[in-house]
């Protein structure tokens, strides 16, 4: 007879992932575990499935996989790394501060930022160099990694690639990105001939007080309250046009995000809170 699975839901600024202690239970099929939790109703409801385990690297702590909720892997949740530094720290699975987490996109490594009660309150994880290549990188053919044109349904958008361990394009509008058709523009995009793995899409816009408002389609996740990558690419295109400085509070859907681009050692520093929803059971596939 199968056994029910133990699960924690949490959210960094609202993008939310179930998460499974591996060390625990095993998920045969985490590509359809992830599709069938995630389905709001019928499931869990959630932006995905993020697995943590053990690390194959004796140089990390612990790993992660991350399952989007249409059962492709991501190479990188910044949102999910922070949220998986609380879920090991305060259900007493490590005491280390930092820790060094094995992702897709190589060994991030997570402060620790705790409360009165020793709890978890926020997370800065180091996320590594952004890499500007030519889009090439992501599948296009010439051109150049700023400044570069997209056609989709008559419209033409230019926007700035950057990786963050998975491929992001960040559009800057002229116009109110609240009022922005995201779910029309967002899939034509994600699935545009020049990016054969699809890539994830930002639009932003910055405001009267130097910061900026930002809205994503995420790759394999379609609409989602915050992405931390995406929010990191936004401020190294943010920096990269002339439009901010090396830091900058990225405003999203579900709430904001601090990231400091490093001059001295390149690295992307991304601060944010992570919280737990709740906690529950469910039986396996």
């Amino acid at each position: 007879m199968k056994q029910p699975i133990h699960f924690t839901k949490m959210h960094g600024a609202g993008n939310d992932y179930i998460y499974v202690n591996t060390l625990l239970y095993n998920i045969e099929d985490p590509a359809a575990a992830s599709i069938a939790w995630s389905k709001p109703h019928f499931g869990i409801g959630s932006d995905g499935l993020i697995l943590i385990g053990e690390p194959t690297r004796p140089d990390a702590d612990f790993s992660m996989r991350i399952f989007n909720n249409d059962g492709s892997e991501a190479m990188m949740c910044g949102n999910g790394t922070r949220c998986v530094a609380k879920f090991l720290h305060d259900k007493g699975m490590t005491d280390k501060n930092p820790i060094r987490l094995e992702t897709l996109a190589g060994i991030k490594v997570m402060q620790l930022h705790l409360d009165s009660d020793d709890k978890v309150e926020t997370v800065t994880v180091d996320m590594g160099e952004p890499v500007l290549t030519e889009p090439r990188q992501f599948g296009a053919d010439g051109g150049h990694a700023q400044d570069y044109a997209i056609t989709v349904d008559g419209r033409t958008f230019c926007g700035t690639f950057v990786s963050m361990g998975n491929p992001h394009f960040v559009i800057f509008l002229d116009e109110d990105v609240e009022q922005f058709p995201l779910e029309h523009y967002g899939p034509l995009l994600e699935h545009h001939s020049v990016f054969p793995q699809r890539c994830n899409i930002e639009f932003a816009q910055m405001l009267a007080d130097g910061t900026i408002r930002m809205r994503v389609w995420e790759r394999g996740s379609g609409i989602t309250l915050a992405c931390g990558t995406g929010a990191c690419a936004t401020a190294v295109a943010a920096h990269l046009t002339g439009r901010s400085d090396r830091r900058s509070d990225i405003k999203m859907d579900g709430g904001t995000l601090h990231i400091e681009w490093n001059e001295a050692d390149n690295h992307i520093l991304m601060t944010g809170p992570a919280a737990i929803s709740f906690e529950g059971e469910i039986m396996p596939l």
